[in-house]
C-alpha cells in the first residue's frame, strides 16, 4: 500500500472523508484521534473497528490518540440513539476508564519511539470550562440552524421524546475536543463511525474559524451482518472485549460462527492479514465453505490480538473437543479446562441415582429450553447432545455412571450453545 488512505479503501473501511485527506496522509506524519464512550468498564466488539483504525494508522507511521470521554461521557452522544442515555456519575466514569485503557493497550503501542499512542481524557479540559467562557469561546461559532441540520439532532427532533438541551450541546463539546487536541498535540484528523460525520465536521469548522487551519475527517461504515443481525449481539447478549464479561472461549466462538457472506469483510476489518492471504481465504470460502478455514483464521487472529496466543490455544482445544465424538474418557480437570468458561448449573447427584433423570427434564432444568414441552420438541428434533452424543429419544434417561468422572455432563443444544452440569 502506498499510504494509509489506500489501505482504508482496500479494507472497505472508508465510508467518507474530507477533500485532501489522501494527500495529507501521503506527505507526512498525521496525528489523528477517535473518541470512545466510557458507558461501561469494557469496550465491545462494536468498538473494535475504530480501535483497529487507530492501530493501522500507527503502523503506517502516524500518531494515534484515543480520547476516553470522561467529559462528554457525562453528557451522552445522541448519534444513533433513539432516546437519551442515563447519565453516569464521575465515579462510574473513572472506574470505566481503567478497564478501557487496559483494553486499548492490547492494540496500540504507547512506547513507540517516534509515534507513540496516547490516551487522553477530555474531562481534563471540559471540566475546567465555565459556562460563560464556553459559550463565548465555542458556542458563538455555531448557529442553531447549523446544529439542527445535523442528522443526529434531526432524527431525535422527529422522535416522540425529542432531544434535551444536554444532548443538543454534545456537538459543541466534541468540536471543542478537536480544537484542544489540535492545540496540545497538533491533531488534524478525527475518525469515527459514519454516524459521527456531523460531529466531526463541526470540529473541522471550529478549527477553521478559531485557528485558521484545515483539519480533516474520515468515517468508517457501521458494521452489520449480512443476515441483518446487529453486529456484536448474540443470543447470550453483547460480546465484550473484557475477559470478565465475555470469556476468551466465547469470544473465539463468536468469530468462528461468522457467516460465510461476512467473513472476508471481517478479515479485512479486524485483522492485520495482507491482501494475498485474505484473497486465498476468500477463494477457499467460495470453493470449500464447509472447511470454514477463513472463520478459523479470523477467530485465531482476533482472539490472539485481544487475549494472547495462550487463550487461542485453549479456545481451539475447546472447539476441537466441542464437536468430538467422545469426551467421556477425559478427566474432570481436562473438561473444566476446556469448558470452564461456559454457563453451568449445579445438580444434586442423588437425582441421578437409580434410573436417573429424564433427558427432557434435564434440558428444562438447566434452561436450555424454555419449558418441558420445548425440551421434548428439541430432543425429538435431534438438537440435544449429552457428552457430545446426540439424544433423540424423549424417554431417554441420564444416570450418574454416564457422568464424566462421576461429576460432570456436557450438554449441547444444536451446534453453538453448550452448558455444563456439575453434580453436587
Amino acid at each position: 500500500m502506498a499510504n494509509l488512505f489506500e489501505e482504508f479503501q482496500w479494507r472497505e473501511m472508508l465510508y467518507d472523508s474530507t477533500d485532501g485527506l489522501a494527500e495529507a496522509l501521503a506527505v507526512g506524519r498525521v496525528t489523528a484521534y477517535i473518541g470512545f464512550d466510557p458507558t461501561a468498564s469494557s469496550l465491545h466488539v462494536g468498538s473494535l473497528l475504530p480501535v483497529m483504525a487507530l492501530a493501522r494508522l500507527q503502523r503506517f507511521g502516524h500518531s494515534p490518540i484515543a480520547i476516553v470521554g470522561g467529559g462528554t461521557g457525562m453528557i451522552g452522544d445522541p448519534s444513533g440513539k433513539s432516546q437519551e442515555r442515563t447519565l453516569l456519575t464521575r465515579e462510574q466514569i473513572d472506574k470505566n476508564l481503567v478497564g478501557i485503557r487496559q483494553q486499548l493497550s492490547r492494540f496500540l503501542d504507547f512506547d513507540a519511539p517516534t509515534n507513540p499512542a496516547r490516551i487522553v481524557n477530555n474531562a481534563d479540559w471540559l471540566s475546567r470550562f465555565d459556562l460563560l467562557g464556553f459559550l463565548r469561546d465555542t458556542g458563538k461559532y455555531f448557529t442553531v440552524n447549523y446544529m439542527l441540520q445535523k442528522e443526529s439532532v434531526n432524527r431525535r427532533l422527529e422522535s416522540e421524546d425529542g432531544i434535551s438541551y444536554t444532548e443538543f450541546s454534545y456537538l459543541l463539546l466534541q468540536a471543542r475536543d478537536f480544537v484542544e487536541l489540535f492545540d496540545r498535540f497538533g491533531c488534524t484528523l478525527q475518525m469515527g463511525g459514519s454516524d459521527q460525520w456531523g460531529n466531526i465536521t463541526a470540529g473541522i469548522d471550529l478549527i477553521r474559524k478559531v485557528r485558521a487551519t484545515k483539519a480533516h475527517g474520515l468515517v468508517m461504515p457501521l458494521v452489520t451482518t449480512t443476515s441483518g443481525v446487529k453486529f456484536g449481539k448474540t443470543e447470550a447478549g453483547t460480546v465484550w472485549l473484557g475477559a470478565d464479561r465475555t470469556s476468551p472461549f466465547t469470544f473465539y466462538q463468536f468469530w468462528l460462527n461468522t457467516d460465510d457472506r461476512d467473513v472476508v469483510r471481517y478479515l479485512k476489518y479486524f485483522t492485520f492479514l495482507g491482501r494475498e492471504t485474505i484473497d486465498e481465504l476468500d477463494a477457499t470460502t467460495r470453493s470449500a465453505p464447509e472447511k470454514r478455514e477463513a472463520q478459523r483464521v479470523l477467530a485465531r487472529e482476533v482472539t490472539s490480538l485481544l487475549h494472547g496466543a495462550e487463550q487461542v490455544a485453549r479456545a481451539e482445544h475447546a472447539s476441537a473437543l466441542l464437536f468430538g465424538e467422545d469426551i467421556t474418557t477425559l478427566s474432570v480437570d481436562d473438561v473444566l479446562a476446556v469448558f470452564g468458561d461456559v454457563p453451568s448449573t449445579e445438580l444434586p447427584a442423588d437425582q441421578l441415582e437409580g434410573e436417573g433423570i429424564g433427558v427432557v427434564n434435564l434440558v428444562a432444568y438447566v434452561q436450555l429450553a424454555a419449558s418441558k414441552s420445548d425440551a421434548r420438541r428439541l430432543v425429538q428434533s435431534g438438537g440435544v447432545y449429552v457428552n457430545n452424543r446426540r439424544v433423540s429419544d424423549p424417554q431417554a434417561r441420564v444416570t450418574r455412571d454416564q457422568a464424566i468422572g462421576g461429576r460432570l455432563f456436557v450438554l449441547r443444544k444444536g451446534q453453538k450453545q453448550t452448558h455444563l452440569v456439575r453434580l453436587t
